[in-house]
């Protein structure tokens, strides 16, 4: 009598056992498509972590995305930006660069690039055509107008005239202006294009 309990009270507990394992398993079963689904989203959402979440979106994010093309390679990668002062110019400028400064004696930026370019003139002598467009006054602008238009600079001229202390480098044969800068005193800033340009004789 008391085998048969024995053995009727671990029967009972092997099937509450195999129930329970029964109802685990099945609960595990319904509730993983739901777990597989949620880590699906947060590795997808963990492929874009970082420091551009949404960079799939923009190839070109970065400092300099167009570093490895790099486009803006060569000596003076602003000249194709910098224009032309309207075609080429006179024939008595052509075969040397051309160096023109716009200039007035009351212009402070003037004072302030004077012995820079005072020192190119020096440097360079007639491996270079400088040419200065006085504004100081009515009389002086009307003399460098006409001077200007002579060498082909007419245009330059006239969207410059009021910009006192730029200074222009340009390729007499094409008009194409080669580096632009005021009120710059940084001599290397002028030597370097106009180096460049020398070479190629």
């Amino acid at each position: 009598m008391y085998k048969s309990s024995k053995l009727l009270f671990n029967l009972c507990v092997t099937s509450l056992v195999v129930s329970l394992s029964v109802v685990s398993v099945t609960t595990a079963s319904h509730s993983k498509p739901d777990t597989i689904k949620s880590n699906i989203q947060v590795a997808q959402y963990n492929a874009c972590a970082g420091a551009n979440p949404f960079a799939g979106a923009n190839p070109c994010a970065g400092a300099n995305p167009c570093a490895s093309a790099n486009p803006c390679a060569g000596a003076n990668p602003c000249a194709s930006k910098l224009g032309s002062v309207g075609g080429p110019l006179a024939k008595e400028l052509q075969g040397k660069p051309v160096f023109v400064e716009v200039y007035a004696t009351w212009c402070a930026g003037c004072q302030n690039i004077k012995s820079t370019l005072s020192e190119l003139k020096k440097q360079y002598g007639e491996q270079v055509h400088f040419i200065v467009l006085d504004v100081t006054n009515k009389s002086a602008a009307k003399k460098s107008q006409a001077k200007a238009e002579k060498l082909g600079l007419g245009k330059f001229f006239a969207e410059n005239k009021s910009k006192t202390s730029t200074v222009v480098i340009v390729d007499p044969s094409t008009g194409n202006i080669l580096s632009q800068e005021k009120n710059n005193a940084n001599k290397s800033a002028y030597t370097e294009v106009l180096d460049t340009e020398l070479a190629k004789k």
